[in-house]
């Protein structure tokens, strides 16, 4: 124990260590002790002069009185541990030590905060004491976890439940019986509490976000050049969060151009996406688990320039996190658990904080720069620099060749829901004007719009041909446009107009290819 002691001690005063010579300064020992609550944790050392020499004091009754007295003055209660370590005749060291990073910061002693910059303990300013104040308020009372009075379960999407309810069965994550009533699927997946709502269920589940619910929101931008002075597409949607992660891909595919090259001894060309699939999945998911949903106005933004693309999501990055820290080994620090923790369970995601570390592997296999993480006026912003260039889809509405490997249904995680019981799939209220109109001619809108709540099979048919003669489709974003169930138009449609020779795959070998889209042949 002495040698432990005396090397501590040996090694002076620190971000984490602080030197004392006796209880007589045990003042000046509980504004260090509150700094090391407000920080990483830390210990102070009573007994030993300021070169590091362990010289001891006396421990009396009276001695160990004094430092519990001063310990009923933190607010709120800090768990202080006391050590005492004889290293003289009569003579011993005392070591407090208190811990770091807990969610009852900020720490005050006799009605200040503390902090520690470097080996020095100082008064924190009133604005840092306000912001941690705000943010141990949002660990315990956070705005996902709060009850959505407003919100009955009829504006629940029950067919988005069972789809993320079958991913989750199907990654392994969801085990033993879930029941089939839609409050026993919520319960489940933990967006219930005492029979009632939470704000995470609308989040992941909602069907309707006026008024009370805006920031459920993504916007999307292609921009001319590496400005925002001129748009070539512009989409904004309201969604549950995995719709909206879906519809962030899609509009991905849509303005990523596939590189190609032909490799000796292949015949076909292997392509290459201009940002690993999953790279990108990734980016995008932890900008919708981690933004601050309190932000009424707030939503994620995609922005596509010609040399960069930017996500940004409103807030700032919770306490213990930097953009310095995610480019190496982190901790995985959760805004809103419940949310992520469906996003878990689907198989979208791990909980090792090793997320944002794949990216930059992943980026720079592909001969890449890593991801850029920033923070800009309370909003947290990742770039990666890549060569978008002018695309098809920006230029004339056509659709790019898509992403390769891209998930339009979240990958195989999520890929091939479109067919389970009940109508899996079918789009929730508000995102039938996703679809991009420009890339709709007057002809297929004539179609469209005459098509009604029960369209006949030929009238339906004749509109899908008239849409997919203009570019390919992906199956979810067609449905979307014809507003017809998903799974149903790939069933009873889209397969047997493949069948009869007037659709072809893009994906023709892997009929459940994720990034799969259907075309009309010159028969169609």
């Amino acid at each position: 124990m002495i040698p432990d002691l005396a090397h501590l001690a040996a090694r002076g005063e620190s971000v984490t260590v602080e030197l004392k010579r006796s209880t007589g300064e045990l003042r000046e020992a509980m504004h260090t002790l509150c700094a090391f609550a407000n920080g990483q944790g830390g210990q102070v050392l009573l007994g030993v002069k300021p070169g590091g020499e362990l010289i001891g004091q006396q421990v009396s009754e009276q001695t160990l009185h004094d430092i519990a007295t001063a310990r009923e003055r933190f607010e709120p209660p800090l768990d202080l541990h006391i050590q005492s370590v004889e290293v003289a005749s009569g003579r011993s060291v005392l070591v407090l030590t208190v811990g770091g990073i807990s969610d009852s910061v900020p720490y005050t002693f006799d009605g200040r905060a503390y902090e520690r910059v470097g080996n020095t303990t100082r008064k924190m300013a009133q604005e840092r004491y306000e912001l941690l104040l705000l943010e141990r308020a949002h660990s315990r009372r956070r705005w996902e976890n709060q009850e959505a009075d407003e919100v009955p379960l009829q504006e629940l999407d029950r067919q988005e439940v069972l789809r993320i309810v079958e991913a989750a069965r199907s990654a392994g994550r969801l085990v033993g019986p879930v029941g089939r009533s839609l409050p026993e699927l919520l319960d489940r997946l933990g967006v219930r509490h005492k029979g009632r709502l939470l704000r995470a269920a609308v989040v992941l589940f909602g069907k309707t976000f006026l008024p009370h619910h805006p920031q459920c929101e993504l916007r999307m931008a292609r921009f001319r050049g590496t400005d925002k002075t001129e748009f070539l597409d512009q989409r904004n949607v309201r969604g549950p969060a995995f719709r909206l992660l879906e519809e962030a891909e899609l509009f991905c595919q849509r303005h990523f151009p596939l590189a190609g090259r032909i490799e000796p001894g292949r015949l076909q060309r292997v392509d290459r996406p201009l940002i690993p699939p999953d790279a990108m999945r990734e980016l995008l998911v932890n900008a919708f688990i981690h933004r601050d949903y309190s932000i009424a106005g707030g939503a994620v933004s995609l922005a596509i320039f010609d040399d960069r693309v930017e996500i940004w999501s409103a807030g700032r990055y919770p306490k213990g996190i930097t953009p310095e820290s995610l480019t190496r080994p982190h901790l995985s620090v959760q805004r809103n658990p419940i949310i992520a923790e469906v996003f878990y369970r689907a198989g979208l995601i791990e909980k090792w904080g090793r997320g944002t570390n794949r990216v930059a592997e992943m980026c720079r296999a592909a001969g890449l720069s890593a991801p850029e993480f920033a923070e800009v006026t309370g909003a947290v912003v990742v770039t990666l620099r890549v060569n978008v260039g002018q695309t098809l889809a920006a230029d004339r509405g056509e659709l790019a060749p898509v992403l390769g490997g891209a998930a339009s249904g979240l990958g195989d995680a999520l890929n091939g829901l479109g067919d389970a019981p009940n109508g899996l799939g079918d789009a929730p209220n508000g995102l039938g004007d996703v679809a991009g109109r420009k890339e709709i001619d007057a002809k297929a809108r004539e179609l469209i719009e005459k098509l009604g709540h029960r369209p006949r099979k030929a009238a339906l048919r004749k509109a899908i041909l008239a849409l997919t003669s203009l570019r390919p489709w992906p199956p979810a974003e067609l449905a979307n446009e014809l507003h017809y169930n998903p799974g149903k138009l790939t069933e009873r449609h889209l397969k047997a107009m493949v069948e009869e020779g007037l659709l072809e795959r893009t994906h023709p070998d892997t009929p459940k290819h994720p990034a799969q889209a259907y075309r009309a042949t010159r028969r169609g």
